[in-house]
This record gives C-alpha cells, structure tokens and sequence, in this order.
C-alpha cells in the first residue's frame, strides 16, 4: 500500500514506524475471513483491511480522530487474527496501538465513555481496587436491566453482570518458593492484576507445579500489572509506567539470582510483556533491559515444554475430554499453539480442538465491557463451537477467555496449569467436582457431532 507521509512526519519514529507497516499491506484481504468483527458484522471498515485505511487516512493528514474512525477502531479486539492469516507479514498490533494512542490524544469522547475508561483504567490494574469494585458491584447487580435501556450506560451493565458473585480468598504467594529436591531451575513469576482477584489459584498451581518439578519460583516485590488494559485503551503513558516498572523489578532478579524465565499464566499478559523491547524502544535508559526482559518472558505452557516431566501421577483420573480453547493472544499473539495441547495429552487428557478456533471468544481485556453487543454475539458463537464436541471441560490459558466463556455454558472452565498441576500430583480443581473419567461417563461415549 503506497503512503504520502512527508519528511517532517517521518522524523516521528511512531509515524515512521508505522508507515512502514502500512506499506507492507497488500490489499489481498485475506484477514477479512478470519477477522471476529468483519465475520460478525459485515463491514469493510471492521476489517484490519478497513482499518489500514482509516488509520494510515488519519496519520498521512496528521488530523485528529474522528468519530467515524474511533468508531471502527474501537470495534477492533486486537485479536491479532489477521496477524496470523497475513502473507505479507503486516504488523497490525504496532499498527493498531498507534492508531489508539493517536485517538486518545486528539479525540474527546462523549463523557460517559470518558468516564467509563477512566474508571476502567484506575480500577482493574489494581488488585485492591478491584477486588473493592467486585465486591460493590454485587450489589449493583441488580439495575443491570435498567442501565441496559440507556445505550451509554451499557457498559456498567455488562460490568455488573461479568462480576462473579463471590470472590476467592487471596492466596499469599511468598516471595520465594523453593523447589523439592534439587534445583532444576529458577524462575520469576507474574502475579498479575485481575487474575490475582478472580482466581488466585492458578498462580498457586502453577507455584505448586513448578516447584516439584524443581523450579524455584520467585515473586520480586514491586511487580504489578503488565500494563495491556491501558495499552489497549491508548493510555501509552500509564502503559510505559507499568512497563518499566516490572523491568526494574525482574532485571534486579535476573541479576541477583539468575532467571531462566519469567512465567506468565495470563497470555494476554504475555503477549504484551513480550512486546516490552519495541514498547520502550525510543527509551534510552530501558530499551536494553526491555528487551531483556521480553526474551526472558515466557507463557507456563512454553516453559513447561523445556522441562523433562515426570509421568502423570493421577492419570487414571485425568482422563477426561477436555476443549482446548486457544486464547488469542496465545495462539496469534504469542504463535503458541501446540505446546499446550502436547502437555495436556502427555498429562492424560483427550484432549479436543474447538471448531473455529481461530475466531475470538469476545473477552479481549475490557472488550466485553467497552462493547458489550459484539462480545455477546462472539461468546455465543464461541460456546456453540465448543458445546458441539461434547467435551466434559475447557481448558484455556487466559483468565479472560475464562471468565467470558464461563458467563454461556455450564462445562467447568479451567486455566492449563490447574489441570497440569492436578495431572502431575497435585489437588483436583474445585471447578471440576463431580467430573468423572470418561470411562465412567455415559455422556461422554456419546461420539461428538
């Protein structure tokens, strides 16, 4: 795709950056057939196609955005589906992150949303926030009929109803945990904002695993959120402030103790702690300890897979069918795809693919707050895909992809490394009491549709 930038806007290493993405674009379309909202609504302006234009429209004419465009982009999930599909290699994330960035310094958004966002920005990357939000909004459940009449007002309505009705006790994770036997490994692990308060037992699992596999597992004080929520609503400030944040913190511990790896069990965390090297690029005291800590950072599937594992100490009970839903940013943020299906397996699990795996399940971070309509459309879309291979379970890497899927069905949803840490000797996960091996399932020999 040509480009019309001047001399003077290329001095701008974001505008620059950007119009050499755009010009890697063909026109081929071939992300329109795999891009949630294109497939959803139709439109070639909520295709990554349509939002080139619109962005490279916006940048080349150095204009504030507009409604037309806030509207469209904002509609995007940053799925990074297109990035996948794409044969020319387009970097649509960059691209997509300018363009939010662009929006949020030029545009003024009806004070509603400015509200909403604000709130959504000083709440969820805070765990006492919001674990304090949580516990209010049970009681504002209730009205969620009532906001839902007032357009502006949905996005409270879709936060209410997202709300669990009773939260987990806060897991004290020490900050160091020490491996059983001798010592394989060391490793950092992310405890993470929203995950932290909505299920602090994955991290728990996956401490416990990690440490009788040998791996001594740290928590660095000082660490926090990785920063992807106000990413991803293009508060870049607030984003580079968590960012080095943490790389402050794990590169004192890489250089204390050694890491082998900081282990993420959020894969949208993962995706943009990976992109800390490019996100602090123009900043000369981090660039280099960014992208350090990007290549030290690894999902707990992909660490996992460098380990020799024991064989599974409970399979006769992990036998069970098990959907695998593969989060975007896992699958087309991270390309992690096979690594967590292969532990699974190893693990005891038949495990099953889940029909259009590649289509978002509409959680996407705040998405299914921000757009409520288009969430529920995709989460209907993602629970029908999953239901139809009958499976007893879901399993997925994701806090988000489990708390919006969890929302339309009834299977049990589990994070990879609860199921893991059961197969290899720990605890059955209280999410699936009263899940049976398949051999003992009449459901279960049923043969999937």
């Amino acid at each position: 795709m040509q480009t019309a930038f001047t001399p003077a806007q290329l001095e701008n290493p974001d505008n620059a950056h950007s119009a050499g993405i755009i010009r890697k674009c063909v026109h081929c379309g071939f992300c329109t057939a795999t891009c949630p909202t294109y497939v959803t609504l139709g439109n070639e302006l909520d295709s990554p196609r349509g939002r080139i234009y619109l962005i490279k429209e916006m940048l080349e004419n150095d204009r504030p955005a507009d409604e037309k465009t806030v509207t469209h982009i904002d509609r995007c999930l940053s799925c990074l589906s297109c990035m996948t599909t794409c044969p020319s290699g387009v970097n649509y994330m960059h691209l997509v992150d300018h363009a939010r960035a662009h929006i949020e310094r030029t545009y003024t958004r009806p004070l509603p949303d400015r509200l909403i966002r604000a709130v959504l920005a000083r709440v969820l990357p805070h765990p006492r926030r919001f674990r304090a939000s949580l516990t209010l909004a049970r009681l504002g459940r209730p009205f969620a009929g009532l906001l839902d009449r007032m357009k502006p007002l949905r996005p409270l309505a879709a936060m209410l109803r997202l709300a669990p009705a009773a939260l987990p006790v806060p897991d004290a994770l020490p900050e160091t945990s020490p491996a059983s036997g001798p010592r394989r490994g060391r490793v950092a692990l992310l405890t993470g904002c929203a995950q932290s308060v909505l299920d602090p037992g994955i991290n728990a699992a996956t401490v416990r695993l990690l440490n009788r596999l040998g791996v001594e597992v740290v928590r660095p004080a000082g660490e926090g959120c990785c920063g992807a929520l106000v990413h991803h609503m293009g508060r870049d400030e607030e984003a580079l402030d968590f960012a080095r944040r943490n790389v402050d913190v794990w590169a004192k511990a890489a250089d204390e103790g050694g890491l082998d790896a900081i282990v993420i069990t959020a894969s949208g965390c993962g995706t943009t702690i990976k992109d800390y090297g490019h996100m602090l690029r123009l900043d000369p005291a981090y660039a280099a300890k960014a992208a350090r800590v990007s290549l030290l950072a690894k999902d707990v599937t992909e660490y996992l897979s460098t380990l020799d594992l024991p064989l599974p100490a409970n399979a006769a009970q992990t036998d069970l069918v098990v959907a695998y839903h593969s989060a975007c940013s896992m699958q087309h943020g991270q390309r992690i795809t096979a690594a967590p299906k292969t532990l699974l397996a190893q693990a005891g699990f038949t495990v099953r693919d889940v029909p259009e795996g590649h289509i978002c399940c509409g959680s996407a971070g705040t998405y299914n707050i921000l757009q409520p309509e288009i969430a529920g459309r995709l989460r209907d879309r993602k629970v029908a895909n999953i239901e139809s291979i009958r499976p007893q379970l879901v399993a997925t890497g994701n806090i988000g992809c489990m708390t919006q899927i969890g929302s339309g069905t009834a299977l049990p949803v589990v994070h990879t490394a609860e199921l893991l840490d059961w197969a290899f000797g720990g605890e059955k996960p209280a999410r699936l009491a009263g899940i049976v091996p398949k051999a003992h399932s009449a459901a279960s020999l049923a043969p999937a549709e």
